[in-house]
């Protein structure tokens, strides 16, 4: 009998752990969706974009942010990562991602990238598309 109360409180360990991550991924999630409404202001250099991403970093602990912004048909990006995302999703390749679908490029570490590429509908469905790519980073 007591070989069955293991194997349940286990399972009961194993079914508490994934919920915890789900909400973890939800709350991540989240974060992209808020920042990416934020981000869409027009006209900051990478300088601006930077400074901005370190507060928020601060500010929201657990998060994957990518900041965007525009000036004379050029784009500006900045991909930040912190928290619970860290080691799970990596800064550089999001911006990579994003960056290349707009004809330009871009890279970083882990947790900090930046890059740049064409301002314009490509932006826009890149920008659209990077809370999918972040939840399907997560399920990995």
């Amino acid at each position: 009998m007591a070989e069955g109360t293991v194997a349940a409180d286990q399972l009961r360990l194993f079914i508490e752990r994934i919920e915890r991550l789900e909400e973890e991924k939800k709350g991540i999630s989240d974060d992209v969706r808020d920042v990416y409404a934020e981000a869409k202001g027009t006209g900051f250099d990478t300088k601006a974009l930077r400074e901005a991403m370190d507060r928020l970093k601060q500010q929201l602990g657990d998060a994957v942010i990518l900041l965007a912004g525009t000036n004379g048909g050029k784009a500006a990006l900045v991909a930040g990562v912190s928290g619970a995302g860290a080691g799970r999703i990596n800064a550089g390749e999001l911006l990579a991602h994003v960056a290349s679908q707009t004809g330009g490029k871009g890279g970083g570490r882990p947790d900090m990238a930046q890059g740049g590429g064409e301002d314009g509908p490509a932006l826009v469905a890149a920008l659209t598309a990077v809370p999918v790519w972040v939840e399907n980073r997560l399920r990995g």
